[in-house]
């Protein structure tokens, strides 16, 4: 039977509304089926549970688009073999999830469905495997990284110079899952906050989190010559080299990591495309990363730099959340359609400056993000604003009326905006994440 996308997002739609219950009761038979898989995941699922979700919804929205879903579950199964996942265990995995479906799907669940999804899932399953044996012959399972540098910019914030035992590929712009010692099996996702260079070492920008396992041990409890496990490189949100369009990089907080990463990289290539960082922060202080921007602004004359500030009233520069400050110069001075968009910080963040973009008329090809655990809901909500955005453009073309609603979401101002990016008076989109 041939893949049938039609099938897998009909039967998704099915359990979809108890997509929880499905994720507990998958890792229940997976763990019932064969307990020694349990050893392989961390003491709580709850992060878990959602990383299986995000990743099942990906696959199901983008079940049209084969060459960027092989894509990413080339970049999965790589990224599974620190795990110790073997090619025997896909078997049980694709099982236990077409039963944990079937236990939750509302009425309507067919025998076609179970055959579309054992198709799909040998899809899934193959090649994630071929990606794995294929990274296996040139790069271990996992890096182990010495800490080599650990500076304290803030009392809840590290930066942290890594030196792997092997050469570590990546492209600037992605980012790498680590586990500490003090938390085996616990991962966390943090982006590379530099280029490659000649000494290989990476360096990574982290706030500790309240009740933050990973972060709040890298910050608070991580000492120089600690040893640190590193997942392979993983991430889309890499610089597109070939295109002639003016660079927008947006970074929200410790989201400036993987921007100073492109900024960097681009000084060794770069010559006529302007580029220009909007680096956003709650206060003066928290503007740490503003002298490796500056240094390297002095050899790039293509380079500009706007530091936003939210909530420091002394603040003599730009004032204001990022997206608001983006509005006020896509109107007033700048194009922002004319660019290539690259975009790092909380979901929230995220999601209220895309927003923004779309309603600036900015094409969804052209805005490039990574959220980890959030990318798909993320995307599938860019997706319906772009949607919307078109109708409305349609709409006014035609000359016909609007019909009346409230202000949406993404119109309100920075005074109607609290501290995690949401309009106070409406229940947010999607759950923020975290890197814990």
């Amino acid at each position: 039977m041939s893949l049938d996308p039609r099938l897998i997002q009909e039967s998704f739609a099915l359990v979809e509304e108890s997509a929880d219950k499905v994720a507990s009761h998958f890792y229940a038979l997976l763990f019932l089926e064969d307990p020694s898989l349990r050893d392989m995941f961390p003491p709580m699922m709850d992060s878990q549970r959602d990383r299986l979700l995000a990743a099942l919804v990906k696959v199901v929205h983008q079940v049209h688009e084969p060459d960027s879903l092989v894509e990413y579950l080339q970049q999965l199964g790589r990224d599974h073999r620190k795990f110790g996942v073997r090619p025997e265990h896909y078997d049980t995995v694709g099982r236990c999830l077409v039963a944990a479906m079937k236990r939750f799907a509302r009425p309507g669940w067919t025998a076609e469905m179970d055959a579309a999804w054992a198709t799909a899932f040998q899809l899934v399953a193959g090649t994630m495997i071929t990606a794995a044996e294929d990274a296996a012959r040139s790069t271990p399972a996992y890096w182990t990284g010495r800490v080599v540098g650990h500076h304290r910019p803030s009392s809840s914030l590290a930066v942290l110079t890594v030196e792997p035992d092997q050469p570590y590929p990546f492209r600037p712009g992605q980012y790498a899952a680590i586990e500490t010692m003090r938390w085996p099996r616990v991962w966390r996702s943090y982006s590379i906050a530099n280029a490659p260079r000649p000494d290989g070492l990476l360096t990574f920008q982290v706030r500790a989190l309240d009740g933050g396992w990973v972060s709040s041990a890298l910050v608070h409890h991580t000492r120089l010559g600690d040893t640190l496990r590193l997942g392979p490189a993983v991430g889309a949100m890499v610089c597109d080299s070939a295109s002639v369009r003016d660079v927008l990089l947006i970074g929200g907080g410790t989201g400036i990591a993987p921007l100073l990463a492109i900024a960097e990289d681009m000084t060794r290539w770069n010559t006529n495309r302007q580029v220009v960082v909007y680096f956003g922060a709650r206060r003066t202080s928290d503007l740490y990363a503003m002298p490796a921007l500056e240094a390297l602004r002095e050899r790039s004359p293509w380079l500009s730099i706007v530091p936003c500030v939210s909530h420091d009233a002394w603040y003599t520069g730009e004032r204001g959340l990022l997206p608001d400050v983006l509005t006020r110069h896509g109107v007033d001075r700048l194009n922002w359609t004319e660019h290539d968009v690259y975009l790092s910080g909380s979901a929230a963040m995220i999601r209220a400056t895309l927003a923004r973009l779309i309603e600036l008329e900015v094409p969804g090809p052209q805005l490039c993000f990574d959220a980890f655990g959030e990318q798909t809901d993320i995307y599938l909500g860019l997706k319906r604003q772009e949607r919307a955005a078109a109708k409305q453009r349609k709409v006014l073309s035609s000359g016909e009326k609007l019909p009346q609603r409230q202000a949406s979401k993404s119109s309100a101002t920075s005074s109607e905006v609290g501290s995690d990016w949401q309009v106070s008076t409406k229940p947010p989109l999607f759950s923020s994440g975290s890197r814990a």
